[in-house]
């Protein structure tokens, strides 16, 4: 916006060099040339009578635009790989049908050419991963209240909170803060299983006044970098008391995310969640 305030005074005085106008989506531009105009269908106005840039129509961080592309399930990158899972599926569900009609088991198929029959088994299955299924932390019911104590009065240094509903108490509000100690007791618990996390930790919560829903849908934007943890990577993001889905009244969820190594908490941080986007400092410098 002060980018464009400067802009704006300062076209009276080019505007005989100057041409100003809007792009069907919205965006205003400022060139020398015709042929540098931006898009197609442009509409030339004076830049005293450009309008009033609506808050949607603001730029969003380019990490964030690639980051919605490449989750964007008509990107036809994305659908070629759904193309193939509906082929294989449907492969698959003709051959049991014809081995259904055929009044023959499924076989599994020879480990060679010639092999001499013999007893089947089952292949054995790989040990699980030690790293898998969701951590526990050994936290009582005090140390999950304590931890939700600490996101709340963090708010009041540094603020980052989402609020769902309109009024003074809101359906639902969701919060995000760093603790340090949690951070202390995460790592060492993935460094008993032998896997180290480097990037920051931050807890979120959400407290619901009245029934609603809540997922955890946090994405994190800072500088050229966005990152969506993935629910089911515990070593991504975490539950720690609560779950997701519908939530009634008076209920609320605790959890954690582990950012990139790179993220720095003493700078300011794009967080959004759903449809809803603030920005937070969540280690101010002193």
């Amino acid at each position: 916006m002060a980018t464009l305030g400067v802009l704006l005074t300062g076209a009276a005085g080019f505007a005989e060099a100057s041409i100003t106008g809007v792009c069907p989506d919205g965006s205003f531009f400022v060139v020398q040339r015709p042929e540098s105009i931006p898009c197609s269908g442009a509409k030339q106005v004076e830049p005293g009578d450009l309008p009033p840039l609506k808050p949607q129509m603001l730029p969003r961080p380019f990490a964030w635009e690639v980051f919605n592309q490449q989750q964007d399930p008509n990107n036809p990158y994305n659908l070629i790989d759904a193309a193939r899972q509906v082929r294989e599926a449907r492969a698959a569900e003709a051959a049991g049908a014809a081995l259904r009609e055929s009044g023959r088991p499924a076989t599994a198929p020879e480990s060679g050419a010639g092999a001499p029959p013999g007893p089947t088994s089952q292949p054995a299955r790989p040990a699980p991963a030690q790293d898998a299924g969701p951590l526990d932390l050994g936290l009582s019911d005090q140390d999950a209240r304590d931890l939700a104590l600490i996101v709340e009065l963090s708010q009041q240094r540094a603020p980052a909170a989402f609020a769902l509903g309109d009024g003074a108490a809101p359906a639902l509000s969701v919060r995000v803060a760093p603790s340090a100690a949690f951070e202390a007791r995460l790592r060492e618990a993935w460094a008993q299983r032998g896997r180290g996390i480097a990037g920051p930790v931050l807890l979120f919560s959400a407290s619901a006044a009245a029934p609603t829903s809540f997922h955890p849908n946090f994405t994190f934007v800072q500088g050229h970098q966005a990152f969506h943890p993935d629910p089911e990577d515990p070593a991504q993001l975490g539950l720690i008391r609560g779950g997701v889905g519908e939530l009634a009244a008076n209920s609320d969820v605790l959890g954690y995310v582990v950012l990139p190594e790179q993220v720095q908490l003493a700078q300011p941080l794009d967080i959004y969640w759903d449809d809803r986007q603030i920005t937070a400092t969540l280690r101010p410098q002193r």
